[in-house]
């Protein structure tokens, strides 16, 4: 689809409607773009496989390269293609069919005269073009004989391509005026920007400008915010089904229309620590020969004096998106809101170990029993050396922001509360001075009105 919206950028277009019917014997797929429409003679040669020199000099808008986009892209899907354009009034279509080809083994192109039973003929506009899929064995290949899981099948090819447009041209897409509007059955699709660039917590670089010898590289480095920051579902909605982790990286944008989506291109791993990193890359369509576009306009190669350039680019980013993660860690772990666990360096690594000077753990100790301190500690301790990381460590790198802490009602631990500002008291506190120690101490600091209701009742306890 990405490939056929090439064609209607290249026209003008300034909306895309995707209409499709599933739920039938013969299914299909239409593409109808509001362009500048073609001629009959334009249109057998828009037909033509291979209608394109690759080295031809081109305008800025034009997203072609080949001439082989609408062909290649169709067929990869169907076994019947119809484009059906009108320009200047005038009226045109021509199919291809592959099962006609096979019997005549003849590469004929069949004009049509007549467009009555043609589907989503009556939706052409007073100018432009409409691609129409057919026998869609393609996005159908398991349930040919079964309508209904055919139907599923298709409309779920649908849905992961409307992801992959609503990214691939969120450029076009976005504003309160876009240069296009794409609609999927009549539903306006919206863009997703995958850098965010909306959001107040997006770190953004200038702009950095590489001119060369065939136009010039224009790269931009983004931070996004750390997934606390934002919604679950705008978090989601930018990680994408494969996640954050797998969607850092460059971004590469050859007119503006995104060609490779979260990549580091060998200059960097995908690690947990760099994941809200971004790079915009912009490169004109003059230099296609230079990054090796392929005919799909789905991979590139980096010039080596680009390479060079973003490698320093990249090892910059790396260490801004991980101060966002590793000071998000300090904060989690600060002396300041006396947590449950500390994080110590020890040979090089990081262990974690329970904070057995927290109020809760040491009040409760106090109230044991002098033989069975000892084993509370040891207990404490145990706890801490089982510590599952290897399993902490395999959800992390599924996801980090799917690991969260366990938020249990203050009911649950209540009783340890009690513990804690009892022993504080004791120890000669003030209730304001307790309340106020408990209230940034883990788990306590969630449930400040309840601590201080809990403190003003034991303070009015008959001595």
């Amino acid at each position: 689809m990405a490939d056929v919206i090439d064609n209607s950028v290249t026209a003008k277009a300034t909306k895309v409607e995707i209409l499709a019917e599933t739920a039938t014997d013969e299914p299909w797929i239409a593409i109808v773009d509001n362009g500048t429409g073609m001629t009959e003679p334009e249109l057998i040669e828009a037909m033509r496989p291979g209608t394109k020199n690759p080295l031809q000099e081109r305008e800025g808008h034009d997203l072609g390269r080949f001439g082989l986009g609408l062909k290649s892209a169709s067929f990869s899907q169907c076994r019947q293609l119809t484009v059906i354009s009108r320009k200047d009034g005038h009226t045109s279509g021509a199919t291809w069919d592959l099962d006609k080809v096979a019997e005549s083994n003849d590469w004929r192109v069949d004009l049509e005269d007549d467009l009555t039973d043609i589907p989503a003929a009556d939706r052409l506009p007073n100018a432009g073009t409409i691609v129409l899929w057919r026998k869609l064995d393609r996005l159908s290949t398991n349930f040919r004989n079964d309508v209904a899981k055919r139907s599923a099948e298709i409309n779920k090819a649908i849905s992961g391509a409307e992801r992959h447009l609503r990214l691939c041209f969120h450029r076009y897409m976005e504003g309160s005026k876009p240069a296009l509007r794409i609609l999927l059955n009549d539903r306006k699709l919206l863009p997703i920007d995958p850098f965010a660039t909306d959001h107040p917590a997006t770190q953004m670089d200038p702009e950095d400008f590489l001119p060369l010898l065939n136009g010039e590289v224009v790269t931009q480095c983004f931070t996004l915010p750390h997934h606390k920051k934002m919604s679950k579902t705008a978090w989601e909605d930018l990680g994408g089904p494969e996640g954050h982790l797998r969607s850092q990286g460059f971004y590469i944008y050859r007119e503006r229309r995104l060609i490779i989506a979260g990549s580091w291109l060998g200059l960097a791993r995908q690690t947990e620590l760099t994941k809200l990193a971004r790079v915009r890359v912009d490169i004109p369509n003059t230099m296609d020969s230079d990054w090796k576009i392929d005919v799909r306009k789905a991979s590139a190669q980096m010039p080596p004096v680009v390479r060079e350039r973003l490698r320093k680019i990249v090892e910059r980013l790396q260490g801004t998106s991980k101060r966002t993660y590793q000071r998000r860690g300090r904060k989690l772990v600060s002396d300041e809101y006396l947590p449950l666990w500390n994080r110590v360096q020890k040979n090089g690594g990081i262990v974690y170990r329970p904070n057995v000077e927290h109020p809760s753990i040491t009040g409760f100790a106090a109230a044991l029993p002098e033989d069975f301190r000892h084993g509370f500690r040891t207990c404490i301790i145990l706890l801490g050396s089982g510590l599952p990381i290897a399993a902490l460590h395999a959800d992390m790198l599924g996801g980090a922001e799917d690991v969260t802490q366990d938020a249990a009602d203050f009911a649950d631990f209540a009783d340890s509360a009690e513990i804690a500002i009892r022993a504080l008291l004791h120890s000669n506190m003030t209730g304001n001075d307790v309340a106020r120690a408990l209230c940034s101490t883990e788990p306590f600091i969630h449930h400040k009105d309840a601590i201080r209701r809990l403190v003003e009742e034991i303070q009015g306890e008959p001595s």
